[in-house]
């Protein structure tokens, strides 16, 4: 019995999910097998080279601060930094940033948008050496094109922050998102983008969304202010049991030069009873 042939290769030189049309006539088995069969990272040729500091920090932290945000107010937001991303029959690629909104967050090696039923809604790209017409423009192009609604360009060496966005569900060419106030406002994340001191930041509404410096900078304040509220609680208990030893100290000493007293007056009555009754037998 001959074997059915597999319906779709993956080259390793350019991994490519199969198209739409093939994979609603796959089965399940198979879908996944393929699935399973894509790299989670790119061939080494295609691989952009490593950037330092300056944009391994800068990608990280807006995932930590994205992460945390979503995770404080419940919304189901999954965020990945080059994370490989596959969609029907294109290169894959992987952004710095991307974020899909109300699916599970689980951990992945891949997003295949076929298999997750939904592609990127949000991409975010940092850019700090290498090719500038990859970000600025190649991107622009194919991102609208695969109809991610939005797309942010960090240039962190010219200190820029460009937004687009697609105006409706079926355009396939972004707009310009025009800045107010200096922030760009993201209608996915639900939040304002912006640049400080050459540092990308978000705000919700006209208050920053803490990043994970100061929220352990603010941590630490709010340990240092228990830690202190504690000593003087500590010392307060600690003068109120001395007061209360004192104050017991106190009571049983007068409680014994009573208890003396008494002996004493007992002492003197019984003395002069004792001078009396001599007197009167004289």
């Amino acid at each position: 019995m001959s074997q059915r042939p597999e319906p779709w290769f993956v080259d390793p030189a350019d991994p490519r999910a199969p198209p739409q049309e093939l994979w609603d006539r796959l089965s399940q088995a198979e879908r996944e097998r393929i699935v399973e069969s894509l790299p989670s990272e790119f061939p080494i040729d295609e691989a952009s080279p490593p950037e330092g500091d300056r944009h391994f920090n800068a990608k990280m932290n807006a995932r930590k601060t994205l992460g945390r945000f979503f995770e404080r107010t419940g919304r189901r937001v999954y965020l990945a930094c080059e994370l490989p991303v596959y969609y029907p029959d294109e290169s894959m690629f992987a952004p710095d940033v991307m974020a899909v909104t109300d699916v599970s967050c689980h951990e992945r090696d891949r997003w295949a948008v076929s298999a997750e039923g939904k592609g990127l809604d949000f991409a975010l790209e940092i850019h700090v050496s290498g090719s500038r017409r990859k970000d600025h423009e190649q991107n622009v192009l194919r991102y609208s094109r695969l109809a991610i609604t939005e797309y942010f360009l960090f240039d962190r060496g010219r200190s820029r922050l460009i937004g687009y966005r697609l105006t409706t569900p079926e355009s396939r060419r972004y707009e310009p998102i025009l800045p107010q106030r200096g922030r760009y406002a993201s209608r996915v994340l639900g939040l304002e983008l912006s640049l400080e001191d050459h540092q990308l930041r978000f705000y919700v509404g006209d208050a920053p969304v803490p990043e994970s410096d100061e929220l352990i900078s603010k941590l630490e304040g709010m340990l240092n202010h228990l830690e202190l509220k504690l000593a003087e609680a500590e010392q307060r208990a600690e003068e109120e049991t001395r007061r209360r030893e004192e104050e017991t100290r106190r009571r049983e000493e007068e409680t014994r030069r009573r208890e003396q007293a008494e002996r004493q007056l007992a002492e003197a009555l019984a003395e002069v009873e004792r001078l009396k009754s001599s007197g009167r037998e004289r």
